[in-house]
């Protein structure tokens, strides 16, 4: 007899590393499935060729599943691409990625990580707001390939949350949030 609810996939541990040339064609894959609008191998390569600009792919028995690029900031990490291949989704690599993300914030320097994601996203959304992200403004037109407007998402670390920040944040999303 059914229960009427979907069967849960098992979590999978990853290992999640600096990214490596090797590692493009798998990365630029896990893009391509997961974007309307997909990074190509040059705009990777330009963008890791800076001196603040992270790159770390999540993988399992050797094969890239997940990647992250992030930037480094004064007092914040601000991920500019994260995508899991669509075949690996919803078995916990993201959030370990996410953590792992986490796990580089200090109370002494960098206390924060941002991220814009589509408005058209709600998957991505929906993910980062379980990672305890909250959306703090809308930013319209916000990408050049679409006119799409963007959701700026943060997380802060927990002695952080009521320290008043340069631009004032309003989180427009939670007037809609039930109670």
């Amino acid at each position: 007899m059914s229960t009427g609810r979907m069967q849960t996939k098992e979590r999978v541990r990853v290992h999640i590393r600096w990214m490596i040339r090797r590692d493009m064609h798998e990365v630029l894959s896990a893009e391509q499935e997961s974007f309307d609008y997909s990074w190509t191998e040059d705009d990777f390569l330009r963008c890791l060729r800076q001196r603040n600009c992270i790159g770390m792919v999540a993988e399992v028995d050797e094969q890239v599943v997940g990647f992250m690029i992030y930037e480094l900031h004064k007092t914040r990490l601000h991920v500019l691409n994260f995508a899991v291949a669509p075949e690996w989704r919803r078995l916990g690599i993201g959030t370990q990625m996410v953590m792992k993300l986490v796990g580089k914030l200090s109370s002494h320097r960098r206390t924060k990580i941002t991220l814009a994601v589509r408005e058209s996203n709600l998957m991505a959304q929906l993910f980062f707001r379980a990672q305890a992200f909250k959306a703090s403004k809308v930013m319209r037109n916000y990408y050049e390939d679409s006119g799409e407007d963007a959701y700026l998402m943060n997380y802060r670390i927990a002695e952080f949350v009521d320290d008043v920040e340069e631009e004032e944040v309003y989180d427009r999303i939670a007037q809609y949030e039930e109670n």
